[in-house]
């Protein structure tokens, strides 16, 4: 059964894709490893999954704080096809 920090997960990994379509997946997830070994001191496999969800929250956050701010509103308010909760 999928837990609630798991769905959560999914749906910003999704939005990770979405603003980084520049990046490879396993880029991606190579970089929220390496943020998490540095917010947590421990390998992927091993952090939490509500730790997890901080270090991907934060990594939007910088991806959104980015974009130019017309674009950040449209992000946040439903103009990305993955736009949803804020970070």
């Amino acid at each position: 059964m999928i837990t609630e920090h798991q769905r959560e997960a999914l749906a910003v990994l999704a939005e990770l894709c979405e603003l980084s379509d520049d990046i490879r997946f396993g880029q991606l997830v190579a970089w929220l490893s390496d943020m998490g070994e540095i917010e947590t001191g421990r390998k992927l496999a091993d952090i939490d999954d509500d730790q997890l969800l901080v270090v991907m929250h934060q990594h939007r956050a910088n991806l959104v704080a980015r974009l130019p701010e017309s674009e950040q509103q449209a992000f946040y308010s439903g103009g990305s096809s993955a736009a949803g909760a804020k970070p």
